[in-house]
């Protein structure tokens, strides 16, 4: 199977890179399956109804969330009814929406999404990895999904790398997300499930991970909040991550970083 892993989609030069480049890659890579992480779409700020629906017109499968999925109140009601939009399975189970969901591709093959969010630095939401631990052991890569796709929203490096390891052998993919940095370090792990520590955001990298570079500098000089962060202007790059599975296993036979548009160096498989 070949699936795409897009990054935290920042305001509307990420909103606008990934509607304008996931058709291409989905002709070009002959992509099966598209997750992307959307919790900044919105201005920065959580993401909307509408611009979920636009990410799916466009060619996305499932979006996530993250620390930012409840900026946008209306995306409550959203987010219970629409179980191609998912937030973090370590929420309390009382918390609206799902952090796992089953999916087919349009030729039939399951793919299994599941959603993490770390807790160093982060809110101190339930244990990441034994939701990630449950989930796995519960759901068998092969016997309950054809490819299963892990989201591993966290700022810790550290945090990252741990959870990345405890799905290696049970997942085809484990691919981090929040840090807005694509990090170089894309590879398959010994227990064959392709792993990248930051796939790096969808937005304008003329900026302070996102946000505007003056007001996001004046901060740190001034130690004063100032004006609030509003997201950069300019065109965006999509960062993502592309791996290719084994049909018999489900695990990983390659991974590539994809960065298409805007300012950084291009790659694509």
């Amino acid at each position: 199977m070949r699936l795409l892993y897009c990054g935290d989609i920042m305001g509307k030069p990420g909103r606008d890179v990934v509607v304008a480049e996931i058709p291409r890659l989905r002709r070009d890579l002959r992509l099966d399956f598209v997750v992307a992480c959307g919790e900044n779409a919105a201005h920065g700020y959580g993401i909307t109804a509408a611009i979920c629906q636009s990410f799916f017109d466009a060619g996305v499968d499932v979006i996530t969330t993250g620390n930012h999925a409840w900026d946008q109140r209306e995306i409550i009601s959203y987010i219970a009814a629409e179980p191609r939009l998912l937030r973090p399975l370590n929420y309390p189970p009382e918390t609206p929406g799902q952090g796992m969901g089953f999916y087919r591709t349009a030729e039939g093959r399951r793919v299994i999404v599941i959603q993490v969010m770390g807790r160093l630095y982060m809110d101190p939401l339930d244990d990441p990895f034994r939701a990630l631990d449950q989930a796995l052991e519960m759901h068998p890569l092969r016997d309950a999904a054809d490819a299963i796709i892990v989201d591993i929203h966290a700022d810790a490096t550290s945090e990252k790398g741990a959870l990345g390891y405890l799905a290696d052998g049970r997942a085809s993919m484990a691919v981090g997300s929040h840090s807005h940095v694509p990090t170089a370090d894309a590879r398959i792990m010994p227990g064959g499930t392709a792993f990248q520590t930051d796939a790096g955001m969808c937005g304008p990298f003329d900026s302070v991970i996102g946000m505007n570079k003056r007001v996001a500098t004046e901060r740190f000089v001034t130690k004063m909040r100032g004006e609030r962060l509003e997201p950069a202007e300019g065109e965006g790059t999509l960062c993502g991550v592309f791996v290719e599975t084994d049909d018999r296993t489900g695990l990983a036979l390659k991974i590539s970083p994809i960065r298409v548009g805007g300012v950084l160096s291009q790659a694509q498989p």
